[in-house]
């Protein structure tokens, strides 16, 4: 049997690696040790619940207003002692989180190899998304399988000299998971002659000026046109809540909500008629559903969806997004081009590749 160990910290990690080790589960020749460092404590439980996913070792280390050194200063001696103690054959993690990089460094320490999932992603800024995009970039040199969800990513890992033979398009796991979170929804409902934008907005280069600048185009948009309604899950960080109440609060068709837990905003993506979003799992999921998607963001590590149609970039400028927003909800061919199911981040069958690889 060979040992291998997934390695979790957020809850955008749990959603993309739950297929993966279910998988491995599955077979007969793996034994799967699942180490969760709950980097984000209060919504990665949900997710391990709704997955079925037993944790072999929770390092627990989630603490208020951590900063990411604090975070990796912990959690580096306690996976390197857990490698060695389990006797691992192979590591994975997914991603581009300080768990994710604390995973490939204990495992670069430790000498096992690591398997780095969602690789090859890239802006080639390291202000945005920041830190996400130093993360990958140094995952990328110590990693020793790169699983790339498209071409495009493993043409980046190329372009960086990474060696053919361990890059392996895959698709994305986070498919998988929404594809089988989906099928065990119960019915959506009547939507009541309106229309829904579902908003997530919270990367910290957007604070300040750049969000409140979406959300003056958003208060603007649903005051000009009587059935539209804003949904908005709000991020817990201060700046984000304060800016969202200070424009958005006091209307009567805009939703200001607790954040969601994945299942509930699977359900929401599938019931809104425009997603407005800066988040990379969103993108990525949103075209599965045959949903169009404005990219609140100035770049993006995940242009197939934009080359493919499926959604536009954006950014944070409010007369544009406002703009926009009005061709979009106002010309019904500008916004059908927009809403066609496809598939620019694999069908549904990326944990089974990898699996089969690895045995």
């Amino acid at each position: 049997m060979k040992t291998i160990v997934c390695i979790i910290g957020t809850r955008p990690e749990a959603i993309k690696m739950a297929p993966v080790i279910n998988a491995l589960k599955k077979t007969d020749w793996a034994r799967c040790v699942v180490i969760v460092t709950a980097q984000h404590r209060e919504l990665l439980d949900s997710m391990l619940e709704w997955f079925d996913i037993a944790v072999d070792h929770d390092l627990n280390l989630m603490r208020a207003a951590q900063t990411p050194g604090e975070l990796l200063g912990r959690m580096l001696p306690e996976l390197e002692s857990l490698l060695r103690q389990e006797s691992a054959d192979a590591v994975l993690a997914q991603g581009d989180t300080a768990t994710t990089y604390g995973a490939a460094v204990a495992a670069f320490h430790t000498r096992i190899p690591f398997g780095h999932i969602e690789a090859g992603l890239r802006t080639y800024d390291l202000a945005h998304p920041f830190p996400e995009e130093g993360y990958r970039q140094m995952v990328s040199r110590i990693s020793h399988w790169h699983f790339a969800p498209t071409q495009r990513d493993a043409e980046a890992l190329r372009r960086e000299g990474i060696a053919e033979d361990r890059i392996f398009v895959t698709g994305n796991t986070g498919i998988d998971a929404l594809l089988d979170t989906v099928a065990r929804l119960p019915p959506a409902p009547s939507m009541k002659n309106e229309r829904i934008i579902l908003l997530t907005a919270h990367r910290r280069e957007s604070f300040g000026e750049p969000l409140r600048g979406v959300f003056k185009a958003l208060r603007k948009i649903v005051e000009a046109i009587p059935d539209i309604v804003l949904r908005y899950p709000v991020h817990p960080n201060p700046q984000v809540q304060a800016a969202a109440r200070e424009i958005l609060s006091g209307h009567p068709r805009i939703d200001l909500i607790e954040p969601m837990d994945y299942v509930d905003f699977v359900a929401a993506m599938r019931d809104a008629t425009l997603i407005l979003t800066d988040s990379g799992g969103v993108q990525e999921e949103a075209p599965a559903l045959g949903k169009p998607v404005l990219v609140l963001r100035e770049t993006t590590e995940r242009m197939d969806a934009v080359e493919q149609g499926h959604s536009i970039l954006v950014g944070t400028d409010s007369k544009r997004l406002f703009d926009m927003l009005s061709k979009l909800l106002c010309e019904q061919e500008s916004i059908k081009t927009l809403s066609k199911i496809g598939f620019p981040f694999g069908d549904g069958s990326a944990a089974i590749k990898i699996v089969n690889f690895l045995n």
